[in-house]
């Protein structure tokens, strides 16, 4: 079984995730696991990695690898307390733009990666938009547009009937009544 299969290459217990092994690894194992991935189970295609800002736990960062030929694939996981996460683009170099985007949102350092220079932020822009202490320029320039927060009970005065476009007949109106002997 495959779940089985990650488990002894990496060494670590495997949940399932819908029909995907996820596989949580410690921040100093993460390197070894991703080699471990490639070169034991197979994962030749790196897919895709982000990271997840879980508060004052650290940032949780989450990769996705697939073994093409097998067609099966492998959620990795570590949780990043430090702000530091060893890169992995000498494992899969298709993780340089992945951990670029990473290291510019979450404000996460890849030590060993060979170009963390800004991608998708203006030069000037300050601060890292996708973690939970960024403060939203909008909501403190703006005002949420509502009377309340979204979801609540907004409680206020009903809204206008709505409006037929002109030519349609109200309810009742449409066709030969019956008292034209239909």
């Amino acid at each position: 079984m495959w779940s089985d299969e990650v488990a002894d290459a990496l060494g670590v217990e495997v949940t399932m995730a819908e029909s995907r092994p996820v596989a949580d690894v410690a921040p100093g194992e993460w390197r070894s696991a991703v080699t471990a991935a490639r070169d034991r189970l197979g994962c030749d295609f790196f897919d895709w990695l982000s990271a997840v800002d879980e508060g004052d736990d650290g940032m949780r960062i989450v990769a996705h690898l697939w073994s093409l030929a097998d067609k099966r694939g492998l959620l990795l996981r570590t949780l990043a307390t430090d702000g530091l996460l060893a890169s992995i683009v000498d494992v899969y170099p298709g993780a340089a733009w992945h951990e670029r985007e990473t290291h510019e949102m979450f404000g996460l350092d890849f030590p060993g990666h060979p170009h963390l220079a800004p991608l998708l932020l203006a030069p000037e822009f300050s601060g890292h938009p996708l973690r939970k202490d960024f403060v939203l320029a909008s909501r403190v320039a703006k005002p949420w547009p509502g009377e309340k927060e979204p979801g609540g009970d907004h409680g206020g005065p009903r809204k206008r009937q709505p409006m037929r476009p002109p030519g349609v007949p109200a309810a009742g109106e449409w066709g030969p009544s019956e008292q034209d002997g239909a």
